[in-house]
């Protein structure tokens, strides 16, 4: 079966959807899409639309059913050598009974918005481009910028620099439309998928690391998903709420399937192909960013979180330790020096907190407002662990270790709890009317 051959099921047909289509002459009408909603932050800066393209959701609700059957999204950074041969293959790909537009979320500092322009001038579906001035959340948070902007029930999200086959596309949505799955993951890792194009043995050793590691750490979100790190799948509008999505970095898929993953997923074979020109993003920095996501993710919930709380607050150990030994051995005298020692370890805990815990609740106050009480907060610890076991030991009759041991659980869960809450806790007032609690 070549590539443009394949059966798109009934329901992509919508007789409203033909008869909207009726008499239209193939190819392009050269209207640009300079009215269309966009998410506040973000620019349209070119777009082809056909007659007939598919709505936006900023229309009536009594408005036409839409005509568009899926929209592509393509996140891109610096991606301009891939863009032509990128709408080149999705153009001989995806047949015309399969109405399509394709929307680039595009965080670049070269040409790409212009080429795009350029090359959206000779496809037949309809392209935009959404221009982010910051690009927060990474390659994840356009992708779900995309999602908001997407005029169609259906959603591809592919890269754009070619190593995911636009062959797929009526697949994908054809296995989701008869398996009535909300989410349909493109695999490397099930029978006839391979992940080829994958460059060096240390790019496959990360790729196997980073799947096992998400399985692992998520065994029953990520039930049926046999490649978590797949940057290529579909997924029905109405299957995700983009607003609780809390993306960083690059691994949307993994975003989507833990906080509001669809009951069905279905998933398809694919061979990862090499990049068409170009450098692969994938760096260091992005390796990082990606274990971040990876314990924000894990600590969402309460309980997770104080567990997390207590495994950094045991890491500031080893800072307080190594300050306490350098300055006793320059001659300060134990105590003072234990003081000052102290505040290595709550400086060590602030900055991890900040980055693992906290990360999405950092806005809600200035950063130095949020040190100062953290530091109070864990200074105050010390100052009412030693009366609390004095008053088990003398009041209550217990014996020094367990007094202590209470003492420590109790000052604890105090310290997470006013962490959360004096810290980190969002302010009455809406953001609109300020940027920062002060």
């Amino acid at each position: 079966m070549s590539s443009h051959e394949y059966a798109v099921p009934d329901e992509l047909r919508d007789p409203v959807v033909r008869a909207a289509n009726a008499g239209v002459p193939e190819g392009r009408a050269g209207v640009e899409v300079a009215n269309a909603r966009r998410p506040e932050g973000l620019s349209t800066i070119a777009a082809s639309a056909p007659a007939g393209a598919p709505r936006r959701r900023s229309e009536p609700l009594n408005a036409v059913p839409e005509p568009g059957a899926v929209t592509v999204v393509v996140p891109t950074f610096n991606e301009s050598a891939n863009i032509r041969q990128l709408l080149h293959r999705i153009t001989e790909s995806v047949p015309s009974r399969l109405p399509c537009e394709v929307v680039f979320v595009d965080d670049s500092t070269d040409d790409t918005p212009e080429v795009i322009r350029q090359a959206a001038q000779d496809c037949p579906f309809p392209v935009a481009v959404l221009h982010r001035e910051e690009p927060v959340g990474g390659l994840g948070g356009a992708v779900v910028e995309g999602m908001k902007a997407a005029g169609s029930e259906w959603i591809v999200v592919m890269d754009g620099d070619c190593q995911h086959p636009p062959s797929l596309v009526p697949e994908l949505v054809a296995t989701g439309e008869r398996a009535k799955a909300g989410l349909v993951v493109a695999s490397r890792y099930i029978k006839g998928g391979s992940r080829a194009g994958l460059a060096g043995s240390y790019r496959v050793a990360v790729s196997r690391g980073a799947t096992w590691l998400t399985k692992s750490l998520f065994p029953r979100r990520l039930h049926g998903i046999s490649d978590p790190m797949s940057g290529f799948f579909a997924i029905r509008r109405s299957a995700v709420t983009a607003e609780v999505l809390k993306p960083l970095g690059y691994k949307i898929l993994l975003e989507l399937a833990v906080r509001s993953r669809p009951r069905r997923v279905a998933e398809v074979p694919f061979v990862f192909q090499d990049r068409f020109a170009g450098e692969s993003k994938s760096t260091a920095k992005e390796g990082f960013r990606f274990l971040r996501h990876l314990v924000g993710l894990r600590t969402s919930s309460p309980v997770a979180r104080m567990v997390a709380f207590g495994l950094i607050g045991a890491s500031g150990f080893v800072p307080n330790l190594v300050g306490l030994w350098a300055l006793t051995a320059l001659g300060t005298h134990y105590v003072p020096a234990e003081i000052l020692a102290n505040q290595l370890g709550v400086a060590w805990n602030f900055l991890l907190i900040e980055h693992l815990l906290f990360r999405d609740r950092r806005m809600h106050r200035r950063w130095w407002d949020r040190a100062g009480r953290f530091t109070l907060l864990a200074n105050a610890d010390l100052v009412l662990r030693i009366p609390l076991i004095a008053l088990l030991v003398g009041r209550f009759g217990m014996g020094a270790l367990s007094s202590t041991a209470l003492a420590l659980v109790t000052t604890f869960v105090l310290r997470f709890v006013a962490t959360e809450a004096l810290v980190y806790l969002p302010c009455r007032r809406p953001m609109k009317q300020r940027s920062h609690c002060s």
